[in-house]
């Protein structure tokens, strides 16, 4: 017959199939937790990088012209800048000379409002003062498709309306132009009598418009 355990010994049995189960159970949790917790995890990290490329996209956009529906600004690496002293024309002891801006790349793209003019050294060091706008011109959008030019006018008045201790008289052996609302300079070798001191103004600039600048003609 087989024999008996006493109630001392069943208890003992109970305790240690518990306990196993206990184990087991156990075991089981700590084997699926990792599964649940893997899919917050991803989602946390796609939403991460797409503000990322968001802000790298914003960083390098480019810059647009005013009304004329997203059409980038011109940047100075793709203008040509001249001085057309062909077209220049005298009055009232000043010379007005056209600055064109000569788009030579492949896209179109604008220009909107003055361009900064100042004389400067072979060095590109500017001499006396920059130019004033024209008040009396507004800023027009210009659309310059490949090849296409824009102009603005450069009034410059002679040196010799001042005084030579005013003026501190020199000559400029080019221009520096800045295009629109950019600050790199385009440099034009162009000589000028000019007047060192920044207290005898001899340059004042129009807004840019369609087309080269042809003698006759203002804004």
């Amino acid at each position: 017959m087989p024999t008996i355990p006493s109630a001392a010994g069943r208890r003992a049995a109970l305790t240690a199939v518990m306990a196993a189960v206990a184990g087991l159970l156990a075991a089981c949790g700590s084997a699926s937790a990792p599964g649940p917790a893997s899919s917050p995890a991803g989602t946390a990290s796609s939403h991460q990088a797409q503000p990322g490329a968001g802000s790298a996209s914003s960083a390098t956009s480019m810059p647009t012209v005013p009304g004329m529906n997203g059409l980038a600004v011109c940047q100075p690496a793709a203008l040509k800048v001249t001085v057309d002293t062909s077209q220049a024309g005298g009055a009232a002891g000043s010379t007005y000379y056209p600055v064109n801006f000569t788009n030579t790349s492949s896209s179109p793209c604008g220009m909107y409002g003055f361009p900064g003019v100042s004389f400067a050294t072979a060095a590109g060091q500017q001499i006396g003062a920059a130019a004033q706008r024209n008040p009396a011109f507004g800023d027009v959008a210009v659309r310059l498709d490949a090849g296409g030019v824009a102009h603005a006018w450069l009034q410059v008045a002679q040196a010799a309306n001042y005084p030579s201790s005013t003026c501190q008289p020199v000559t400029a052996p080019m221009l520096r132009v800045y295009p629109p609302g950019d600050t790199r300079a385009a440099y034009v070798n162009q000589s000028f009598p000019a007047c060192a001191s920044a207290g005898a103004p001899l340059l004042t600039v129009m807004p840019v418009r369609a087309g080269k600048g042809m003698q006759g003609t203002t804004p």
